[in-house]
């Protein structure tokens, strides 16, 4: 496995439950570490694979990330963190997020959360000299008409990567992040299973197809491998080409 060997590492992926972030945490633990996840519901039991979870040899921990004082008491399994990767993310559809509720409760959980997350292991990711990973989206590059609140806390998540990595370069914790496309996962079924959307999205990517949860763990690999030890404050674009045009 080379570089991409993570065997004796300890990994936490937020939002690691479903979709991305369970993608990116599978790919981890394929890859040696000890890998710990955060979801919403009571227990591991309660997530099904149809809903893109798979948390067979993932340890599992309960925390709503859209509930700051959650984070603050939470009490982690683990005493060593190599990796962080902060995949966690919601999006309120039929205009929702114009609405005051909706708005706040998206901001919460994509940007304000992100920033709790990362002053909370801060002390972990600098003793292990670590990497903290920030999982934004094209959509904080472009407008996104029914979603506001989305587009505005993936643009600024992706403005916290780039002030976090010059922050903590020099305690020793490298930041960067990524920006999927569009990846078939729970939160995009509003443009997967609607056969016109799905079309017409698909036309727009000159790979000619969707992103996966796999594709996206490929970038968080190499980002926290000694191949990207000299990357800093970088938010890298994983869409199939989408924004070339």
């Amino acid at each position: 496995m080379g570089g991409f060997d993570f065997q004796g590492r300890t990994v936490l992926v937020v939002g690691g439950s479903s979709g991305i972030g369970n993608g990116i945490a599978q790919q981890f633990r394929a890859h040696g570490a000890e890998v710990h996840v955060w979801g919403t519901r009571v227990s591991a039991d309660a997530y099904r694979a149809e809903d893109g979870s798979d948390l067979d040899g993932l340890r599992y921990q309960q925390v709503d990330v859209g509930d700051r004082e959650a984070i603050v008491a939470c009490q982690p399994p683990f005493q060593r963190l190599d990796v962080l990767v902060l995949s966690q993310g919601t999006v309120v559809y039929r205009r929702g997020e114009f609405e005051q509720p909706g708005w706040d409760r998206v901001i919460g959980v994509n940007l304000d959360s992100v920033m709790a997350c990362a002053v909370k292991f801060k002390p972990l990711l600098s003793e292990a000299r670590g990497s903290l990973i920030v999982i934004s989206s094209i959509s904080g590059s472009r407008a996104n008409l029914g979603n506001p609140a989305y587009a505005a806390s993936k643009a600024g998540a992706i403005s916290l990567t780039k002030s976090l990595a010059a922050a903590w370069a020099g305690d020793q914790i490298r930041v960067n992040g990524i920006a999927p496309g569009l990846v078939d996962t729970k939160l995009t079924k509003v443009t997967t299973e609607n056969p016109k959307r799905r079309d017409a999205a698909l036309a727009t990517i000159p790979m000619a197809r969707m992103g996966t949860p796999e594709d996206m763990a490929g970038a968080a690999l190499f980002l926290a491998s000694p191949y990207a030890a000299y990357v800093c404050g970088q938010t890298l674009t994983v869409d199939g080409g989408l924004t070339l045009s």
